[in-house]
């Protein structure tokens, strides 16, 4: 593929404005499939996409920046880096030891918006629990996912989700 009519200054605005285009894609899918089948619908098959579509973006990236599965929590905090979401939503990733890694959506693009318009969370942590945990699978099958709180938990002001990922 030739992309030479992208300037090199455009990339990353380019990046970001795909992400977005992907999230919108997303958002009025699950929009559709709730309008026509219920909430309950529309979260079941989210989840039966995400099973799929987090370890192809996993593998994706593994691939992209030359990692080989069983790279551990290291290889985690990479991939986690250069997922869709880390162009639009504010993450953070802290290492209290070796075999702990905590993720950190601080602001969720999705969640910010029904917030902005006085709506309820997204009640999503079914969803992410198949997302979170299936991606650590494909950067490393050793490495556990446990929801530190999600939508409909109760979450603090400071963040909208939150997973911790261990090694043994």
């Amino acid at each position: 593929m030739n992309f030479d009519y992208v300037p090199e200054d455009r990339w990353k605005e380019l990046a970001i404005d795909f992400a977005k285009r992907w999230l919108s894609h997303d958002g009025l899918w699950f929009q559709a499939v709730e309008k026509n089948h219920g909430l309950d619908a529309a979260i079941m098959n989210d989840i039966q996409t995400w099973e799929k579509q987090t370890v192809l973006e996993a593998r994706r990236i593994m691939e992209m920046l030359n990692l080989k599965p069983g790279g551990g929590l290291d290889a985690l905090d990479q991939c986690l880096r250069y997922r869709m979401y880390a162009f639009l939503n504010e993450q953070e990733i802290k290492r209290p030891d070796e075999k702990t890694l905590i993720f950190s959506m601080n602001s969720c693009r999705v969640q910010a918006a029904r917030e902005k318009k006085q709506m309820d969370f997204f009640p999503c942590k079914p969803v992410g629990m198949v997302e979170y945990s299936k991606f650590a699978e494909a950067v490393d099958p050793r490495i556990k996912t446990r929801c530190v709180g999600c939508p409909p938990d109760s979450i603090p002001p400071n963040w909208h989700c939150c997973w911790e990922f261990t090694l043994d």
